[in-house]
């Protein structure tokens, strides 16, 4: 797993690689935390890149979800490849969280 995070206009574009799991969560966790406490209040997460995400996984978006809507933030996931959707939608992650089809429309909500 690897996150590659970059600043595009007023959102920070976070988009991890590979698997998220019970292996990693703790560390992806740990970084998008970091990135929020730190001032960052807009986030775009892109999982064009992200090939499988389990339970510990979604737990990590949640808890990214929460401590930016605490701080007056919002989070956008976009560009969900189908398998890795399907887990969102069963999950019903799909109606709580704020998710888009391509990358600009999520800046453009993060705008």
């Amino acid at each position: 797993m690897t996150l590659a995070i970059e600043k595009v206009g007023p959102a920070l574009v976070v988009s991890p690689q590979g698997q998220l799991n019970s292996a990693n969560a703790a560390s992806v966790e740990s970084e998008l935390l970091r990135q929020i406490d730190n001032g960052e209040n807009k986030v775009v997460l892109d999982l064009s890149s992200l090939d499988y995400i389990s339970s510990a996984g979604l737990r990590v978006m949640l808890l990214a979800a929460k401590r930016l809507k605490q701080k007056g933030g919002a989070l956008a996931l976009c560009s969900i490849q189908p398998h890795v959707r399907e887990v969102f939608d069963i999950s019903g992650f799909l109606s709580i969280l704020t998710v888009v089809d391509a990358r600009d429309d999520a800046l453009d909500l993060m705008a």
